[in-house]
C-alpha cells in the first residue's frame, strides 16, 4: 500500500506542475473597473493593485461561512509570502465595519474591500452560475487595463486548504471533519454544575 500512495503523491505533484504551466498559458480576459466599499471609502479594481501589476482577489463569502473562515486563516499565515509576489485583498458582501471586525476577531491582516454582492460578484464569481461562492481569482494590469487571468473555487478537499491534506494524512475527509467557529471542550468536571451546558 505504501508504495501505491507513493506513486500517487507523485502523480498530484507531476499534475499540479502541470496546472501550473496551463494557467501560465491562459489567455486573459478584459474586465472592467469594479468599485468596492472600503473602510477608507470607495474604491476601484484598479486600487486594489496598489503599487503591484498582480492581483489576488479572495473570494470569501463573508462571516456567515465557516468554510471561508478556514481557507481565510491558511491564507492570512501565508500573507506576507504572498504579498512578496502580488497584491492581496479578500472581498466579501459583509459591509467594510463588518469585514473589518470579523477579521480583527480571527487576526486576519488582509486588506478588505465589499462587493456588497453586486455587479462585481455576479460577473468575477469563480462558479458557472453566478453565485457568491468562495474562490480566488488572478488579476493583471497593464497600464490602466485590466485582465482576469485565472479562478479557482474552493471547496471541501481542494490543493488550497492546508487542512484537508493534513487530515488525509489521518485518512480523514470533509466526511470526518466540519470547521467551526470555537472548539470548546467540555471540562471532566464543571465547577459550576454543568446544568444546560450545550
Amino acid at each position: 500500500m505504501t508504495n501505491e500512495i507513493k506513486v500517487i503523491e507523485q502523480q498530484i505533484y507531476e499534475l499540479n506542475a502541470r496546472l501550473t504551466v496551463l494557467r501560465k498559458a491562459n489567455p486573459k480576459q478584459k474586465v472592467p473597473n469594479y468599485t468596492f466599499n472600503t473602510l477608507e471609502g470607495k474604491a476601484t479594481l484598479l486600487d486594489l493593485f496598489g503599487d503591484s501589476d498582480k492581483l489576488l482577489v479572495i473570494h470569501n463569502m463573508g462571516q456567515g461561512c465557516r468554510y471561508c473562515m478556514l481557507w481565510a486563516d491558511g491564507f492570512n499565515g501565508f500573507l506576507p509570502h504572498l504579498e512578496s509576489a502580488m497584491s492581496v485583498v479578500l472581498v466579501s458582501k459583509d459591509s467594510p465595519d463588518l469585514q473589518r471586525q470579523y477579521a480583527n476577531s480571527w487576526g486576519w491582516r488582509f486588506r478588505l474591500a465589499s462587493h456588497g454582492g453586486g455587479v462585481y460578484i455576479r460577473e468575477q464569481t469563480v462558479t458557472e452560475d453566478g453565485l457568491n461562492a468562495p474562490g480566488a481569482v488572478y488579476y493583471e494590469r497593464v497600464g490602466d487595463n485590466i485582465f482576469r487571468k485565472n479562478s479557482a473555487e474552493f471547496g471541501p478537499g481542494d490543493i488550497f486548504c492546508s487542512m484537508w491534506g493534513l487530515l488525509g494524512l489521518a485518512g480523514m475527509g470533509d466526511a470526518d471533519w466540519t470547521p467551526q467557529y470555537h472548539y470548546w471542550k467540555r471540562p471532566l468536571k464543571l465547577d459550576d454544575g454543568g446544568l444546560n451546558v450545550l
